[in-house]
C-alpha cells in the first residue's frame, strides 16, 4: 500500500501538461515563418579552353612522325597539367626537308663495290631527314634557308587552324621544342624572331618569312634537349646580344653525341636559362619525373605571358 500511495501522491503532485489544439474557426497565436523558395545552385562562369600550340623539332636522321612516337609521354602529362589553365597543347611535328642518304648516317659502313645490293642500299632512300647540313670545308650550314621555311610553313598552318576553329589573333605557334639539331633550330628560330634583334637581319629571306608566318609575334618559350651552339661567324647575330626568350635546356651527362661544352655554349648564350642535367645519354627523357620540370616551365612562361597581356 505504501508504494501504491507514493506512486499515487507522484502522480497527482506532478505538474499536469495540456497540450491544446485551436479549434475550427480559431486561429493559433503562434505566427509561422514563412518558407523560403531553395536558392539555386551557383554555377561557374564557362571559361572556354585555349589551345597551345607548339612546334615539336626533330633531331638529325629521324623524321616528325617518328620523333612523336618517341614522345608521346609528353603530350599526355602537358595536357594533365595544363588541363587546370583550361589550356589544351596542341604539339606540331614538322619533318625537315632535307633527305638524308645512308652515307649521312652516323656509323654507316659503306659495303663491298661489288654487291649491287649494297649499292643499292649506299644510295637508296630512307626516312631519314636534316634541318640544315654543315659544309665541312667552310664550317657554315648550308640548306639552313629550307630548314626554316618549313618551320614557317608549319606556323602558318597553325594560324590558319586557329582561325577555323575562331580564334582570335595570327600567330600561329605560342613556342617550340627541340632535339640536338633541332633544338639548335629551335634556340635560333626563337631568337630570330624576337623583336628588335638583327639590325636589317629582318629584311632577309628566311628571316622574314618565318616572322611572318607568325603574325610578327615572338615565342613565348623554347625548349632544347641536347641542342648546341651554332658557330658559323654568319648567325653570330642570334646570339649577341643574348636570346631574351625563356628557354630550358636538358643536357644528358652521359651524352657521347653531343659534348657538354656545345651545349653549354648554347646556354651561356641565353638569358636567365634554366637548365636540367638528366643521368641519361642523347635522347629525350620521358619519364614523369623528367617531363614535369618540362610541363611545368610550359605553365609558367604562358601564365606570366598571360599576366603581363
Amino acid at each position: 500500500m505504501e508504494d501504491t500511495d507514493s506512486a499515487h501522491q507522484s502522480a497527482t503532485d506532478s505538474p499536469a501538461t495540456v497540450t491544446s489544439s485551436p479549434q475550427p474557426g480559431q486561429t493559433s497565436s503562434k505566427k509561422q515563418k514563412p518558407q523560403r523558395p531553395p536558392q539555386a545552385q551557383k554555377q561557374k562562369p564557362h571559361v572556354p579552353k585555349k589551345e597551345v600550340r607548339i612546334l615539336m623539332l626533330h633531331g638529325y636522321t629521324q623524321s616528325g612522325p617518328l620523333f612523336r612516337a618517341k614522345t608521346r609521354a609528353l603530350e599526355k602529362l602537358l595536357a594533365k597539367v595544363l588541363a587546370p589553365l583550361n589550356l589544351v597543347p596542341v604539339l606540331l611535328y614538322p619533318t625537315a626537308p632535307n633527305r638524308l642518304s645512308p652515307r649521312d648516317i652516323p656509323g654507316f659502313e659503306v659495303r663491298s663495290p661489288q654487291s649491287e645490293e649494297g649499292d643499292e642500299e649506299e644510295d637508296g632512300e630512307i626516312d631519314s631527314w636534316a634541318w640544315f647540313r654543315k659544309d665541312e670545308a667552310t664550317g657554315s650550314y648550308r640548306l639552313l634557308e629550307e630548314g626554316m621555311s618549313t618551320l614557317a610553313e608549319a606556323m602558318r598552318e597553325g594560324g590558319l587552324a586557329r582561325l577555323e576553329e575562331g580564334e582570335s589573333g595570327g600567330n600561329g605557334v605560342d613556342g617550340v621544342v627541340g632535339f640536338s639539331q633541332g633544338g639548335t633550330m629551335a634556340a635560333m628560330l626563337a631568337s630570330a624572331m624576337e623583336e628588335g634583334r638583327g639590325d636589317g637581319k629582318e629584311e632577309e629571306g628566311w628571316v622574314r618569312t618565318v616572322r611572318e608566318a607568325n603574325g610578327g609575334r615572338p615565342l613565348r618559350f623554347a625548349v632544347v634537349y641536347s641542342g648546341f651552339w651554332a658557330v658559323p661567324a654568319e648567325l653570330g647575330w642570334l646570339y649577341e646580344p643574348k636570346i631574351r626568350t625563356p628557354t630550358l635546356h636538358f643536357l644528358g651527362s652521359l651524352d657521347t653525341v653531343v659534348e657538354e661544352g656545345r651545349s653549354r655554349a648554347l646556354v651561356e648564350r641565353c638569358e636567365d636559362p634554366v637548365v636540367v642535367v638528366h643521368p641519361g645519354g642523347h635522347y629525350v627523357p620521358v619519364s614523369k619525373e623528367w617531363v614535369m620540370p618540362l610541363a611545368g616551365f610550359i605553365r609558367k612562361c604562358l601564365e606570366t605571358g598571360s599576366s603581363s597581356s
